[in-house]
């Protein structure tokens, strides 16, 4: 890790989050960090959970201050203040970007540099078990790679894909976390109908979800074959998935994330007139 200040363009959750991870792993102590964060609230959390960090006065002064910037603003955002931003990166600048939809195409036309990562993270890195796909331009050192990997494993595991890739990133494991929850919540509700009490009920759903995901990464045996290992013959598993395959379950959950590919490719969009001038 550098051993100077990196800093966090916006102060939100995720950017918290990560700061959060990357002192929970000791890759980085609070007085190694930097953030610039307008709303005074945020501030104020900010100040309470990384004692020592840097509280830049404005964007540009994060920039001037750090050589390693996590770029965690909304895109909108992200697009109104990148022109007035470019002229203080250096070739000394690794920027990363978690704005979801922005393009490495983009985010080189903007900042006027190449040295740029794209990382889609999801929210589970709140609670240090996200996962994050990670996608780099052709200005990215080797020890930029590096450094990058160690961020984002401090908050739950990576993988890396082109940057056109991560659109189906975004479909899988970026908008993924509501599709589980949405599961958890329909094996709660299902408890409850069957006689249940509302709290026994979605403590086990949650459970068992969270086991079932652990069996598929400790064991690296396909979903598939797991299943079939707790489905017995004319047993109650294989009575629940025959009405999950009339209703399809799978196909269902497949469509959804092609439809999040997809509308994360129609946000990214081309590089507009008025961006190029």
């Amino acid at each position: 890790m550098d051993e100077l200040e990196f800093g966090f363009l916006g102060g939100g959750q995720m950017a918290t989050a990560i700061a959060k991870g990357l002192l929970h792993s000791s890759v980085a102590d609070s007085g190694q960090m930097a953030f610039f964060e307008p709303n005074p609230d945020q501030v104020a959390k900010i100040r309470e959970w990384f004692p020592g960090a840097l509280i830049a006065a404005s964007a540009s002064e994060l920039f001037d201050r750090c050589h390693r910037l996590v770029l965690a603003v909304k895109p909108q955002v992200l697009e109104g203040i990148a022109m007035g931003l470019a002229p203080h990166v250096t070739p000394h600048h690794h920027l990363i970007s978690i704005a979801a939809g922005v393009s490495l195409a983009k985010l080189t036309h903007w900042f006027r540099t190449e040295r740029l990562t794209r990382v889609m993270p999801n929210t589970p890195c709140q609670c240090l078990q996200g996962a994050s796909g990670i996608a780099h331009a052709h200005g990215v050192s080797e020890l930029d790679k590096q450094w990058t990997d160690k961020v984002f494993r401090s908050v739950g595991s990576i993988v890396h894909v082109t940057d056109e890739q991560l659109h189906a990133v975004t479909g899988v494991s970026g908008s993924g976390p509501a599709y589980v929850l949405m599961m958890i919540e329909a094996l709660s509700d299902g408890g409850v109908a069957a006689g249940l009490s509302r709290d026994v009920s979605l403590k086990l759903a949650t459970q068992t979800v969270l086991g079932a995901a652990a069996m598929v990464q400790e064991t690296q045996i396909h979903p598939a074959v797991l299943r079939e290992q707790v489905t017995s013959p004319a047993g109650t598993t294989i009575e629940a998935l025959k009405v999950l395959e009339s209703g399809a379950f799978r196909s269902t959950v497949m469509q959804a994330v092609i439809a999040a590919t997809n509308r994360s490719k129609e946000l990214s969009g081309p590089i507009r007139k008025s961006e190029s001038s």
